[in-house]
Order: C-alpha cells, then sequence, then structure tokens
C-alpha cells in the first residue's frame, strides 16, 4: 500500500492538492493511505519550506507549487 502525505497548512493549494490526490488515486484504483500533515513544525521536519507538498512512502516527491492532473498521474504510477 502507497503512503502519501500532504503536507500543508490548509491555504487553497493545499486544498486543491489533497482533492487532485485523491481523485487521481481513485481514478487509478490505487491502493493508498492519504493523511494530510498542517503542522508546520512537522511539515518543516519533511525539509518543506514552501506548501503544498507531497510526501510518497516517505519521500518528499515536490513542494512549493500545484501539480498538473498529468502530472501527479505520472508521480502516482511511479512511486507506487
Amino acid at each position: 500500500m502507497m503512503e502519501i502525505t500532504i503536507l500543508g497548512t490548509g491555504c487553497p493549494k493545499c486544498k486543491s492538492l489533497e482533492k487532485l490526490t485523491k481523485d487521481v488515486v481513485a481514478e487509478k484504483g490505487i491502493d493508498a493511505n492519504i493523511s494530510k500533515e498542517e503542522d508546520i513544525m512537522k511539515i518543516m521536519e519533511y525539509g518543506v519550506m514552501h506548501t503544498p507538498g507531497l510526501v510518497i512512502n516517505g519521500k518528499v516527491v515536490f513542494s512549493g507549487r500545484l501539480p498538473s492532473s498529468k502530472e501527479m498521474n505520472e508521480l502516482l504510477t511511479q512511486n507506487q
């Protein structure tokens, strides 16, 4: 099972990333556990200074922007 963590403090981009992630996981039928981290100190422990960020299986795959739907598809497919 893929472990996905969305890093964000609740800003509109963070909420958009959460929705996009859930949509792509459902669309692709990926077996994933999706969680959200909103504590800024814990987010900083990942080395992320700009939200939103996405962590897949403990590895930060991007931060500071919202990926396109195509890019999200590729990230989730590559990291299954």
